[in-house]
């Protein structure tokens, strides 16, 4: 029996059994490279994905449970941000990617998913928020480098070029 599940604007029939872990299907089935696993237990962040703009860990959260809700992952957020924003095109990259760029903030890259899915949740409900608010949002989720300073860094950037677009 297919599951069908929609993810980054497209329907997607998946084979998985039901308790299989959203991470896996995303990886193994529809082959995207943004979700990561890293610790398994929900704890580290590197997994996250929006499911209708809301983050949550893909490592434990099986795929029978997403059923008609929108998946967004690392690849679907310029086309998300296009839509926010009504935008006519999609960006190359979503703000917050190219500050993670600009900012020189990727170390090994492991994080790099999960801070930008939840620094786009974070800009997408509150485009200009202090560094306080970062601070508490982007709790949970980890850096094994620990570039935090560059992390907050373009977080802050990209609220700026958020700004500046409207």
């Amino acid at each position: 029996m297919a599951i069908n599940i929609k993810v980054n604007g497209h329907d997607w029939p998946v084979s998985a059994d039901p308790d299989t872990p959203l991470l896996y299907v995303l990886l193994n089935e529809l082959e995207l490279k943004g979700p990561r696993f890293g610790c398994g237990l929900a704890q580290c962040g590197s997994c996250s994905v929006l499911a209708d703009g809301v983050e949550i860990r893909s490592c434990q959260t099986p795929v029978g449970e997403v059923g008609n809700r929108k998946i967004t992952t690392l690849e679907g957020l310029p086309e998300l941000y296009a839509q926010q924003k009504k935008l006519a095109k999609a960006p190359e990259l979503h703000p917050l990617s190219q500050a993670f760029l600009d900012q020189q903030a990727m170390h090994c890259g492991y994080c790099y998913n999960g801070q930008t899915i939840k620094g786009a949740e974070l800009l997408a409900k509150n485009p200009k928020p202090t560094e306080a608010q970062i601070r508490e949002h982007m709790n949970g989720h980890l850096c094994r480098c620990g570039t935090y300073p560059r992390i907050m860094k373009s977080i802050q950037a990209a609220a700026e070029t958020i700004a500046k677009e409207g």
